[in-house]
């Protein structure tokens, strides 16, 4: 029985943390696109949904190292 004593506390923290990271994201606007994820697996690139400048590519080759010195 004295368990319930300790077990009521904490569940009372862990709603009110759980309930103030809910306020928190809708405050912070985590909320706000939703589709945006669920439509990216339809496109190849990503500037297609946002509308940004297209990402750069670059081929750059890795540089072997110099072995003049090899005997």
């Amino acid at each position: 029985m004295s368990i319930i004593y300790i077990l009521i506390p904490i569940a009372i923290i862990l709603t009110s943390i759980a309930i103030y990271l809910f306020f928190w994201a809708v405050k912070t606007e985590q909320f706000e696109d939703l589709e945006k994820q669920g439509m990216s697996i339809l496109f190849d690139d990503k500037d297609n949904i946002d509308n940004k400048k297209p990402l750069k590519k670059t081929n750059q080759k890795k540089e072997e190292p110099n072995n003049t010195d090899a005997k």
